[in-house]
């Protein structure tokens, strides 16, 4: 408790508690000195208006039968009970009538309202009482004085100071309680916050702020905080296994280069010899540079850096472009590529960065969209937009990927058995999931019944007007077609699952 105390007091909760509290009580006391004031002030203006009320029956009085008249209706008020206060005296102030013993000297001599201390009797001169009169000149120079006590107002002002003194206590004694209660929950919550922070320096990177339910600004705090070391375990994870990858997959084609090396010098008897070793090593240096120049972007673009470069772009363009750019490659494999490309469709990105994964899907499909015997040998890439996106697609005839690999295909260096004889080492997917979660959009795969269909989907560029419909060109061979898009046509069963087919 002696450790505990210290370190509450020094909390923020604790602190805004009593600035809370201390702004409370001034307020609450503000409040209750101005109803002490307007009941005060209430009280007052019920006295004059009783003791105006008395002076015009008086005056009246004196009107109708004279001095005597009134002396005898004061003498026969002044001895009724009550807070009235009567006085009638000659011109030289000697008392006539009336149950007021002692004034203040001067009183009166000073016509009109006043507050005063008096004495009803002798005795009571050395416990003087407090009362508002009214000081009135009669005819022949008499005074009258007419007024009331006002204990009853001292004694509604005790009773108002005593209950705001008391309400006030509670106040604080409630106040404190509560400072002490929430920075103690709140203290304790920093603490859980604070102890599974050190266990995660420590290493323990599977270590998450506990959450409690309420919805409140820790809770809002902790799910962020839960977030981000969900991502850094993430990243945390993709490098270790990146480092474990290469150590393994790029140790084959490493090995590979020094033994033909090795072999050529051992070997070698010609320079011609010499020659198509050396070409070979370099072949395979280039094909270890493209490897770690992929890696290099991917950890660029899960850093966000290249966000910056980004810009207006005509999809449409792009995407013709390398469709006509692949036509040739398409035509070597035996397989014919089908373009549905809708005009005017803008997004915002990097355009090399777009072209690349684009590049790596058409890629894909024509090395790994083989159709089985009697299928269709054909690779489509069509572009449309669709409400708020723009979506790319390549799909093929292929013999696709099972449903349960296609989120592992995502992951660099992954490699399914059946494309273990193609060229590549499982990073293009990786490299494409990259660039679309940088622009904001989503990689999906979808069942092209049979094969694969690869959509990205990317956020439209605002003001873009609706595009026409798009047109099917085959082998530079214009020709409608049915223009809804791949996966709404008849037969198409279409998934939302994370696709991608490495392509490096």
């Amino acid at each position: 408790m002696q450790r505990f105390l210290p370190t509450l007091f020094r909390t923020t909760a604790f602190k805004l508690t009593a600035v809370y509290l201390v702004i409370f009580a001034l307020f609450a006391g503000l409040l209750l000195g101005y109803v002490a004031w307007n009941a005060k002030r209430l009280l007052d203006d019920q006295i004059r208006s009783t003791i105006d009320a008395e002076i015009q029956g008086l005056a009246e009085q004196q009107r109708q039968g004279g001095i005597r008249r009134l002396v005898n209706v004061v003498e026969r008020r002044s001895r009724a009970p009550g807070a009235s206060l009567y006085l009638v005296t000659t011109p030289v102030g000697e008392r006539i009538a009336g149950n007021v013993e002692a004034l203040p000297p001067g009183t009166l001599d000073r016509p009109g309202e006043a507050e005063i201390e008096y004495a009803r009797t002798s005795e009571a001169v050395d416990r003087p009482s407090r009362a508002i009169v009214r000081v009135f000149v009669l005819p022949a120079g008499f005074r009258l004085l007419v007024g009331r006590d006002v204990e009853e107002r001292e004694r509604l002002g005790i009773v108002i100071r005593r209950a705001a003194g008391w309400s006030l206590l509670v106040v604080f004694v409630l106040g404190c309680f509560a400072s002490w209660f929430v920075a103690r929950r709140v203290l304790k919550r920093i603490d859980d916050m604070t102890g599974t922070a050190q266990s995660i320096m420590a290493g323990d990177l599977k270590g998450r702020l506990a959450i409690s339910g309420t919805g409140d600004e820790l809770d809002r705090l902790a799910l962020n905080l839960n977030a981000m070391l969900e991502r850094i375990g993430e990243l945390m994870a993709g490098m270790q296994q990146v480092s474990d990858n290469i150590a393994h997959d790029l140790k084959t084609p490493l090995t590979r280069l020094r033994n033909r090396a090795e072999e050529a010098l051992r070997t070698a008897t010609s320079p011609d010899e010499l020659r198509a070793a050396l070409d070979g090593s370099i072949d395979e240096a280039d094909n270890l540079i493209r490897v770690f120049n992929a890696l290099l972007m991917i950890a660029r673009l899960e850093t966000g850096r290249i966000r910056d470069s980004m810009d207006g772009l005509d999809l449409s363009e792009i995407v013709s472009g390398l469709a006509e750019l692949y036509e040739p490659l398409a035509e070597e494999a035996g397989l014919s590529l089908v373009t549905e490309i809708a005009p005017g469709l803008r997004v915002i990105g990097n355009r090399e960065l777009i072209g690349q994964a684009l590049a790596n899907l058409i890629d894909n499909a024509l090395k790994y969209g083989e159709p089985p015997e009697g299928g269709r040998a054909e690779v489509t890439v069509a572009a449309w937009r669709e409400r708020d996106e723009i979506l790319l697609s390549v799909a093929d005839h292929g013999p696709g990927i099972p449903p349960e690999d296609r989120a592992r295909v995502l992951e660099r260096f992954v490699r399914l058995d059946a494309s273990r004889s193609k060229p590549g080492f499982g990073l293009g997917l990786a490299l494409a999931a990259g660039v679309v979660r940088l622009h904001g959009g989503q990689l999906r795969l979808e069942d092209n019944a049979p094969g694969l269909r690869v959509v990205i989907a990317l956020p439209v560029l605002e003001a873009t007007p609706e595009p026409p419909r798009p047109a099917t060109e085959t082998a530079g061979n214009a020709k409608a077609v049915d223009t809804a898009p791949p996966s709404a046509r008849p037969g198409s069963t279409a998934a939302p699952n994370p696709v991608g087919v490495p392509s490096l």
